[in-house]
Order: structure tokens, then C-alpha cells, then sequence
């Protein structure tokens, strides 16, 4: 293969694959050098100029003409006076000698090699942008197409037919796709395994629906109405904390739209995840009962150093604070960055008749206290209160503990 046929298949593989003309140049200097060095163990006087447009490659190497009997003689950089003179008989010492090597010089295979290592290196330079124009991506919205349903993860195409990856774990539950539909999903992150880019989609991220609003609604792109926080349960609820920078406008209603319509597009995509939009503000306790929406709440202990917070319903609030398998108060939690313990009111002859889970701690172990707690039973009547199916379905205990407990605790009353 001569140097013209070499350097114009290269460019021309380059140029497919939107390699830059500098960084082209660059790659084909840095192979041919490299194959100096095997041949000559140093590259450093020797100039490599390649003009990738003619298909045209010079290679030149510089040494000074020394005495035959110098001790530098063998320096990389230094030629004996009998070896310059072969070269031009008129060479005295001291003078340079400027020898151009051909590209045949370096054998068959060793051309042939340097053009596998230039495909190979653009193909790692491809590699290297793509892992880059990703991760400056991160947390943006894609769109890709399905091309392949795997058990574990989607694969998707985006349009330049590069793969991304939506793992089953960064999909919605009720997310169904098939092959060919466009899928919207953030870039979740970006990795290299083993030299190759592995681009990784998520739908179950809080960054998904903040750029989602981003997109439905005008006044969150403009930066009018700033996202406090985001809290989610993919596909079941969500929980947004947003605060306007313009008193003028009033950033749930902006987030809502008129009768809904712009946060129903985000729903819909979300596969009806049910969104709360709660007006953020500086006082904790205003905060945590808005979190707590729709419940409605008597009142509230806040312990700031063990970041706990006490708070009070009516009966029949509970549920409503709690929500369908504690998502609510998991979620509200989260959001305000709070451990929240709901406890039931009781008044009256009522509360001297009830009596507190705590005080069956020799019959009843203390985590399993503990689970009738987190979905706010503390006595025994609040626990009587509910269907064994009920408490078995709120809390992570099994049917046959709950019977257990719902015996000892009906014997405290017989």
C-alpha cells in the first residue's frame, strides 16, 4: 500500500465518522511517530509532515555529521562522516544531514499494522466523544427510540443511532413500550466499561419530572418559579416544593395550569402518577403541613436536633396523612427532610380508656411496636380500630403476628 492510498483511505474513514481535520492530522502523526520509534527508538530528530488533502507524507530524519573516531558517533542524533558521505559526497563535519524516510523503508507489515491502528484510533476517539457529549447531557431530557426489549433493560437508538440504556430498575412500573415508539427518559449517567461508553436513561428519576415541568411550564424555564424540592414514588405519587421569585404569580397555580392542563401532560407521561404541587416557604411547620396535604393536621412537636417531627390528627386524618401503603408520609418525610410520626388525638374518657402500645413491651416485641407506629397506631384501640387484612396490608408483618397481637391486645379490654 503506497503513502498517497494509505493517508486517503484514513481521511476518508475519518471524515465518515466527523473526525476534525486538526485532530485527523493529529492521529496520523502520532502513528506514523510511533512507528519511528519502534524502527529508530526515538522520534525526537526526526519531523513527520503529512498533507492529508495531496495524500502526501514526508518523513525526515536530522543528524549531525561527527568525526569517525568521536565518541558520539553512536548518538541517536549524530552520523559518522563516512556514513554522510554515502549519502552526498560533499558532507564535511558539523554540517546536518537531512535523510528522508520512505514509507517503504518500514516494511509491508508494519504499514499495514499503522492502518489498523489508525481505524482503531478514531474508532476510540469516536468512543471518547461520545462518552463526552453524554456527560455534559446528564440530567437533560432524550428522546430514543425502542429497538430491543430485554428482560433486565430497553435498549434505544437516539438520533445518530448511538445505544443508550434504560435498566428495568430507571422505568416507570407501568411503563410498556414497543419496538419502534420514541421514549422520552433523562441521561442518568455516563460510564466506560471496558473502553466502550455505557449511556445510562432513567424515567424513575426526581431530575425527570423537574425537566418535565421545565418543558410544560414557561415560568419554571424562565427561572419565575424555582423547584425546591422533588420527592417521588415512580408511577404511584410525587411531591413538589416549588417557590415564585415574582409575587405576582402564584407557583402551584402556574405549575397546575388552567383546569390542570399543563401538569396533566406531565401525569400522562408519568403514567398517572398523582402530583402534589405544594407552595414552599421557610416556616417548618407550615411546610409540614402542607407536605401532609390532604390530611389536615391538629398540631405539631418539632424536634430540630433529631430532626423528628410529632404530629397530632383526628382519627379520622390518619389515613389520609399515612396514605395508600405510607406513600404519603414517606414521600412528605422526604421532602422536608424530617423523620414525621403521625399520632392519633384521643380526648376525653376515650384516651382513659385506651391504653399506649409501649406499655405491652413484655408481650410484644418492640419492632413490632414499632411497625403499628410508623402507620400512626400507638394504643391498642387504634390498632383494634382496623381489619386484620388492614393492618396486615398497611405494615410489613406477617397475618399470623397479626393475630397474635390483635389477641393480646383484645384481652387488655375483655
Amino acid at each position: 500500500m503506497d503513502t498517497a492510498t494509505l493517508i486517503e483511505s484514513f481521511a476518508d474513514f475519518a471524515r465518515g465518522k466527523n473526525i476534525d481535520r486538526p485532530t485527523m492530522i493529529r492521529i496520523l502523526e502520532d502513528v506514523f511517530r510511533a512507528m519511528v520509534r519502534k524502527r529508530y527508538e526515538t522520534d525526537e530528530n526526526f519531523d513527520v509532515i503529512i498533507n492529508a488533502d495531496k495524500g502526501d507524507l514526508e518523513i525526515w530524519r536530522f543528524r549531525e555529521i561527527v568525526d569517525d573516531d568521536s565518541e558520539d558517533i553512536w548518538d541517536h542524533d549524530k552520523i559518522s562522516l563516512t556514513e554522510a558521505q554515502k549519502i552526498e559526497p560533499d558532507f564535511e563535519i558539523g554540517e546536518e544531514v537531512a535523510e528522508e524516510i520512505k514509507l517503504e523503508d518500514f516494511g509491508r507489515r508494519t504499514v499495514m499494522m499503522a492502518r489498523q491502528t489508525l481505524i482503531q484510533k478514531v474508532k476510540d476517539l469516536e468512543k471518547d466523544i461520545l462518552f463526552q457529549k453524554y456527560k455534559d447531557l446528564v440530567g437533560e431530557i432524550i428522546v430514543g427510540e425502542v429497538y430491543q426489549i430485554l428482560s433486565r433493560e430497553l435498549l434505544l437508538i437516539d438520533g445518530e443511532g448511538n445505544e443508550l440504556i434504560m435498566p428495568r430498575s430507571e422505568q416507570i412500573p407501568k411503563d410498556r413500550f414497543r419496538k419502534g415508539e420514541s421514549v422520552r427518559a433523562i441521561v442518568h449517567r455516563v460510564e466506560m466499561v471496558n473502553g466502550n461508553p455505557r449511556i445510562i436513561m432513567s424515567r424513575t428519576s426526581e431530575k425527570f419530572l423537574e425537566r418535565l415541568f421545565e418543558m410544560e411550564v414557561p415560568e419554571v424555564y424562565d427561572g419565575l418559579i424555582e423547584m425546591k424540592n422533588t420527592v417521588r414514588e415512580p408511577g404511584e405519587r410525587a411531591k413538589v416544593a416549588v417557590a415564585s421569585y415574582d409575587d405576582r404569580i402564584d407557583p402551584v397555580g402556574a405549575c397546575v395550569g388552567m383546569k390542570g392542563s399543563r401538569i396533566h401532560s406531565i401525569v400522562r407521561e408519568l403514567q398517572n402518577e398523582n402530583i402534589d404541587v405544594i407552595n414552599f416557604t421557610d416556616n417548618l411547620e407550615l411546610y409540614i403541613t402542607r407536605s401532609l396535604s390532604p390530611a389536615k393536621i391538629s398540631s405539631i412537636k418539632i424536634d430540630e436536633d433529631e430532626k423528628r417531627v410529632s404530629v397530632f390528627l383526628k382519627p379520622d386524618q390518619v389515613s389520609l396523612a399515612i396514605g395508600r401503603g405510607g406513600q404519603n408520609i414517606k414521600l412528605a418525610s422526604r421532602l422536608v427532610g424530617y423523620e414525621i410520626d403521625v399520632f392519633r388525638e384521643t380526648l376525653g374518657l376515650e384516651a382513659d380508656e385506651d391504653v399506649d402500645l409501649d406499655e405491652f413491651s413484655d408481650e410484644v416485641e418492640s419492632w413490632v411496636i414499632d411497625e403499628f407506629k410508623k402507620i400512626g397506631l400507638d394504643t391498642a384501640k387504634s390498632v383494634l380500630s382496623l381489619t386484620k387484612e388492614e393492618l396486615v396490608r398497611r405494615t410489613d408483618l406477617e397475618e399470623e403476628t397479626v393475630e397474635d397481637i390483635l389477641s393480646i391486645l383484645r384481652q387488655e379490654f375483655e
